[in-house]
């Protein structure tokens, strides 16, 4: 049966009765009010003086001493008193590998005293109001209303001002960024096979509309087509290359496959598309397709029963992926201005280093069958290519190909511009200025849609807002500030949180203690933590204190632990990436995923739908709500710490278990390395980690305003920075020496990167480089752990 799908009622006020009536009644029960004669005045008259003298006295000591104003509040981004402070410095090779020290009393830029908010509430105080003040009802109108229009980069101006003018009615002043930036919008598509000079089949590169899925069938729906994608049109025969990773072009090379001048067929998974395209492009190919394969959704096929959407929890047939094909494992943000913002007038770089020189379109497995089972019987079978991921779940053979007179005809025409795009930022000031904490989430989207990514975290965001406003009637003030941004152009290329940190660079490093990303708040049960391993602790104990919405009595960390999960270090594919990698601000990534056992989410699909949402991705909600919680629980034990609640010996445990992975690579490449000078850094940096905790652990809870709390939180909050480089090698925005994602894979991270990829690639002498610039960098930090 259909069901026909609504926008989410909103809850009429509870309760009722005459309110009028009911004053009327205790006016009646109050006892009659006795006239003071005039002499009782005269000689009450000055005692209530005295009274009011004193009261007026005490009021403004009081709040003059314990409640001190701070200094005009938090500067403007770029423009912060202390824009040129901070531990961040960019690393050269020749350095001598020194930190600037800790700020000594009566240096450091915050007041001698803390700075209350009006209303002393306490932590467990702010997150019961937190918490009390998420409605799953309001989630699912932030979300409805997202969901109901087109909102590709640079197209949604009304939503940026919308969410901006929520945080203002809020009680957060809030404003807008725009930059100027470099991206291409879809103008026409086409594709067919012919073979043997005949036309054996033309895909609709279409998404079908759905009666019971009504933005399905938007008048203003968005074409398949990938971002920062070449324009053009190729014709040639084509061959399978499976997951389209560079050991698996590689793999054909080897095996006799002649690739050059043909079109790539490939499959989602296992590598970023954007490097799919240019390995590609790298052999001497002119085209890629890329498809999703049903065979890597789990369970939840219709091979194996399942019914599809609308009808049922598997793929959809005609769903598309949609996507950009950015070079993501060499930069993030706008191609032209790589590590610079995007303004008006500025000099603009040739981007085709950093963005495809080959046509590319994305497709649904119901388009892509017919090619490959033109390709069955012909070039090397599954079984001689032998690759991880190579077949999937179509009942063809997955042939490589190529065949002879099979040619294929790609067609791409898109137009490149120069458009504006929208950050919306709102503050909530905190009383110590130069510590922030900032919460962000990208509003743009690829198709009419978007339940999952990106507007299950825009709802949350939304909603967390409301409640942050809720403390705020009660003259709440964080005691670190507390930012919020809603990104534009995510999708492209990261490309607005990019911008904003290149313009803001000299205030985000001195000030920023933490950014938290949610991009997919949920997409399915299973939680999902990335982050820096000195914010795993935290988040775990955040975890603990929200229950689980699937089991009575249990917890979300209960059910994450019960799975087998852990937390994972930053990759990239999200608006954290220029906090961490350039810069090492600390950064936690979190949400809720769908599992094998669970139904498909359309990622980047038009059935990542309000409809699909409420129907099989998070009927009620709840997950939602549960993320709200989540965030809001993160950035207030964050913000009203006295001492930052990290865990430095974590991070010291995650560089042996790095240590561990890398003599793992080493043995596998069977290459000899010395990497004594580093084992000896990472014992260094362990013993001064533990120095440093023990110190935190006697300071606990602290005092605000404390020399040596201080002192511990500067060594806390900034040491990612002295992890910051020159770049890593052929990829200069990726500075980061302890991870970065991966060069192969584009999302996934790599550990100890400048190591570990010279070893995969037998570069004895760029690891044995990189062994000494890591460990020095580990060295240094250890030295600012123990203040010298």
């Amino acid at each position: 049966m259909t069901k026909t799908m609504t926008a989410p009622m909103k809850k009429k006020s509870e309760g009722g009765g005459d309110e009028e009536n009911f004053e009327d009644i205790a006016k009646l029960k109050q006892p009659p009010k006795r006239k003071l004669s005039g002499t009782r005045w005269l000689l009450k008259f000055p005692i209530l003086l005295l009274l009011l003298g004193y009261f007026v006295w005490f009021t403004i000591n009081y709040f003059h001493h314990r409640y001190p104003q701070p200094r005009g509040g938090i500067q403007l981004p770029g423009k912060h008193q202390n824009s040129d402070g901070g531990l961040h410095r960019h690393r050269h090779k020749n350095d001598d590998y020194t930190i600037a020290p800790c700020s000594k009393k009566g240096e450091h830029p915050r007041d001698s005293q803390p700075v209350f908010g009006l209303s002393d509430l306490t932590l467990a105080e702010q997150e019961a109001i937190i918490t009390e003040s998420i409605s799953n009802n309001t989630i699912a109108q932030w979300s409805y209303y997202f969901t109901h229009g087109k909102h590709l980069a640079g197209t949604n101006k009304s939503t940026a001002e919308w969410t901006r003018d929520k945080w203002i009615g809020y009680g957060i002043p809030s404003h807008l960024t725009e930059y100027e930036v470099y991206l291409n919008y879809p103008v026409s598509h086409s594709l067919s096979l012919t073979i043997d000079g005949k036309e054996g089949f033309v895909a609709g590169l279409e998404e079908d509309v759905l009666l019971e899925d009504s933005t399905t069938g938007a008048a203003d729906r968005i074409p398949t087509f990938n971002g920062y994608s070449k324009s053009g049109s190729v014709e040639a025969e084509y061959v399978y290359v499976g997951m389209g990773g560079k050991r698996d072009y590689q793999r054909l090379v080897d095996l006799g496959v002649d690739l050059k001048g043909k079109i790539a067929l490939a499959k989602y998974g296992g590598t970023f598309r954007g490097l799919k395209v240019k390995y590609a492009q790298e052999h001497g190919m002119i085209g890629v397709l890329i498809y999703s394969d049903p065979g890597d959704d789990g369970d939840i096929t219709e091979a194996n029963g399942y019914a599809a959407y609308p009808a049922g929890p598997a793929r959809n047939p005609s769903s598309v992926q949609r996507g950009s094909v950015m070079f993501l494992a060499t930069m993030s943000g706008d191609p032209t201005t790589p590590g610079y913002p995007s303004k008006p007038g500025v000099d603009r770089k040739d981007p085709s280093g950093f963005i495809p020189s080959i046509p590319s379109l994305p497709l649904s497995f119901r388009d892509a069958l017919p090619f490959l089972q033109a390709l069955d019987g012909y070039g090397l079978t599954a079984e001689e290519v032998e690759r991880p991921g190579w077949t999937g779940g179509l009942n063809v053979s997955y042939s490589a190909g190529p065949r002879p007179r099979a040619v294929i005809n790609l067609e791409n025409v898109v137009d490149y511009t120069y458009t504006p795009v929208w950050n919306s930022i709102g503050i909530i000031n905190g009383t110590i200025e130069d510590e922030v904490i900032v919460i962000g989430n990208h509003r743009d989207a690829w198709i009419v849609g978007g339940a999952a990514d990106p507007y299950s975290g825009t709802a949350v965001l939304v909603e967390l807002s409301k409640a942050f406003g809720e403390l705020l009637k009660l003259g709440w003030k964080p005691k670190r500030t507390i930012m919020l941004a809603s990104w534009d152009a995510e999708e492209y290329g990261i490309v607005g949180s990019t911008e904003w940190v290149e313009e803001f660079v000299t205030w985000a490093v001195p000030n920023m203690v933490a950014y938290v990303n949610v991009d997919v708040a949920v997409a399915g049960p299973h939680f999902h933590l990335e982050a820096v391993p000195e914010l795993w602790d935290l988040v775990e104990d955040v975890i603990q204190d929200v229950p689980s919405p699937k089991t009575k009595g249990k917890s979300i960390y209960d059910e994450w632990t019960a799975e087998g999960r852990s937390p994972r270090v930053p990759g990239a594919g999200s608006d954290y990436g220029a906090f961490i990698h350039t810069n090492g601000i600390a950064v936690i990534d979190f949400g809720f995923r769908n599992g094998p056992k669970d139904p498909v989410y359309h990622y980047h699909s038009n059935y990542d739908s309000y409809a699909w949402m409420s129907n099989w991705g998070d009927k009620r909600f709840t997950y939602h709500s549960m993320m709200a919680q989540i965030i809001g629980r993160t950035a207030l034990r964050i913000s009203e710490n006295v001492l930052l609640p990290y865990n430095v010996t974590a991070f010291a445990a995650a560089l042996k278990s790095m240590l561990s992975d890398l003599n793992g690579e080493i043995a596998a490449a069977k290459m000899i390395l010395d990497l004594s000078v580093l084992e000896a850094a990472i014992s260094r940096f362990s013993a001064a980690a533990g120095d440093l905790m023990a110190v935190k652990e006697a300071l606990e809870p602290g005092e605000w305003g404390g020399e040596q709390e201080t002192i511990v939180n500067e060594r806390l909050g900034k040491f990612e920075r002295g992890f910051i480089g020159d770049g890593l090698p052929e990829r200069a925005f990726y500075k980061h020496l302890i991870y970065a994602p991966g060069v192969e894979t584009g999302y996934a991270p790599t550990t100890l990167p400048g190591i570990t990829e010279a070893v995969r690639v037998g570069n004895v002498e760029e690891a044995t480089e990189y062994v000494g610039i890591t460990a020095a960098a580990i060295n240094e930090v250890a030295w600012f752990f123990e203040g010298k």
